[in-house]
């Protein structure tokens, strides 16, 4: 079976809880607080490999979750952070939003990080100050959402081999590479794309043999978009046809018929150029059905190249075509990515906050509170005037209230203390 699309959960590992701990050492009179911080939550990344050629791996392992921090522990030790969860997927797989249908990443190559892991919790040494010496608290570790995203796998090649099953497209990618494709005398033997390298002098290039198409494909018959997904990356094409036409067929239907399903699925299809290989001339009645087939195309300009792929008659002349033809085109953009990486660290990180009460004490921490403080100057009036009116702005000030806080009540953002004014 060929898997070429996949809906697989993924979630970053939370990050661990600070850790509430006193020192006690003997002839140590007043230890104090020592409890330490929490590790921070392993991050999610996906990885190219090479070596993979299908989805099929995540068929049988659809949840994919990093490890969390470990809590804090005493004597100021901070929890081990949580191991990065690198998940290999094979080169072309786009991976989108479920939600949304939007492109996070276009894993053509390398490594990216999509889902960054939580911050670890406070330990209560932290809050230790000359008015609280002995906090008996520490702030938990930053919880990760999950997510599901789709996997899409579109074979990234230069050249596609497109065409009916059973017309010899695995013999000539064999013929042509050193790929090893199965290889059968009956329909849809090529259940998965296979790909080669053509060599030619110093010039070379990938060729994929691409799941044979029947009619109806644009609809989704037979493999349907499972094949067409996969001519989207191609920057050319080679249209193979049974010139023998040993089955009954007419070679112009069969190519004609070819053709409708490509502009069907997508316009875009119908610039892609292409060059025709007229396969197995070595049967009997193949040249009157090339000639045909000629005559057809020549208004078009579309090049036949007669061959027969079983005996590696002609395919040398064919590949050279196809490398003169892809030195003139340009090298295919990645495909639009829709900045959902950023968007999903922005909703982790950058404007939220937490507002939570300890000993009568109202905290407030997160990545903006850190920004605000940032640009703070407590020696000057006018920054501190600033620093209410952001504090304000981003509604802390109304989650302050709303939790209860009254005029004369310690805040601490981020470790520092303020009186609350209302």
């Amino acid at each position: 079976m060929f898997v070429d699309k996949a809906k697989i959960y993924i979630k970053a590992g939370d990050g661990g809880d600070g850790a509430v701990s006193f020192r006690r050492e003997k002839y140590v009179p007043s230890g104090g607080p020592d409890g330490g911080d929490g590790g921070e939550g392993g991050s999610v990344a996906f990885e190219v490999d090479e070596g993979m050629r299908t989805l099929m791996d995540f068929k049988y392992e659809r949840k994919f979750v990093a490890t969390s921090g470990e809590k804090g522990k005493k004597k100021n030790m901070r929890g081990k952070n949580g191991e990065m969860l690198v998940i290999k997927v094979p080169p072309g797989t786009v991976i989108k939003d479920f939600e949304t249908g939007r492109v996070a990443a276009d894993m053509r190559q390398g490594q990216r990080e999509l889902l960054l892991g939580g911050g670890g919790g406070k330990g209560n040494s932290r809050f230790a100050s000359s008015t609280r010496q002995n906090p008996r608290f520490a702030t938990p570790g930053r919880k990760c959402k999950g997510r599901f995203v789709t996997l899409e796998l579109k074979s990234i090649a230069d050249v596609g081999l497109i065409g009916f099953p059973n017309v010899g497209k695995s013999t000539l990618l064999a013929a042509s590479t050193s790929a090893k494709p199965k290889i059968a005398g009956y329909h849809f033997t090529t259940l998965k794309p296979n790909l080669g390298v053509v060599g030619i002098s110093d010039f070379s290039f990938v060729m994929a043999d691409i799941p044979g198409l029947i009619e109806g494909a644009s609809e989704g018959a037979g493999l349907g978009h499972d094949f067409l997904r996969h001519i989207e990356r191609t920057r050319m094409l080679i249209h193979v046809v049974d010139a023998s036409c040993v089955e009954g067929r007419d070679i112009v239907d069969d190519y004609e018929a070819i053709r409708a399903e490509l502009i069907n699925y997508s316009d875009e299809l119908l610039e892609r150029p292409e060059i025709v290989a007229a396969n197995k001339m070595d049967i009997e009645g193949a040249d009157e059905n090339v000639k045909k087939l000629e005559k057809h195309l020549k208004s078009k300009g579309v090049e036949v190249f007669p061959i027969s792929a079983a005996i590696g008659e002609g395919t040398k002349e064919l590949m050279q075509r196809a490398a003169a033809v892809l030195k003139e085109l340009p090298i295919p953009e990645p495909i639009v990515e829709d900045g959902m990486i950023e968007e999903w660290a922005l909703e982790r990180d950058a404007k939220e906050y937490e507002v939570y009460r300890q000993d009568g004490v109202f905290f407030v921490d997160g990545t903006i509170v850190q920004e605000i403080l940032a640009r703070t100057n407590p020696d000057d009036p006018d920054s501190l005037r600033h620093f209410q009116k952001l504090l304000k702005d981003f509604g802390i000030i109304k989650t302050l209230r709303r939790e209860g806080a009254k005029t004369g009540d310690t805040v601490c953002l981020e470790g520092m203390e303020f009186d609350f004014v209302d």
